[in-house]
């Protein structure tokens, strides 16, 4: 019960061969890589509250620049 052995493993195997054919994982697997690739680098990237919270500081910025011009 505890750990899969190979033979259950290529049970697993057979059986996801099977469902979706031979053709379509391989185009499963690059489709899953590619979003892998792209949420690593939207991680990368500044997270929406900190493109928020800059463009208020900006925002803030411009407007005591232009009452303190007024």
């Amino acid at each position: 019960m505890g750990s899969m052995s190979i033979s259950h493993w290529l049970i697993v195997l057979a059986i996801i061969v099977l469902l979706f054919g031979a053709k379509k994982i391989p185009e499963l697997a690059k489709g899953m890589g590619k979003g892998i690739k792209s949420f690593k680098k939207e991680m990368e990237d500044d997270t929406p509250l900190e493109k928020i919270e800059k463009a208020q500081d900006s925002t803030e910025v411009k407007k005591d620049e232009t009452q303190k011009s007024a």
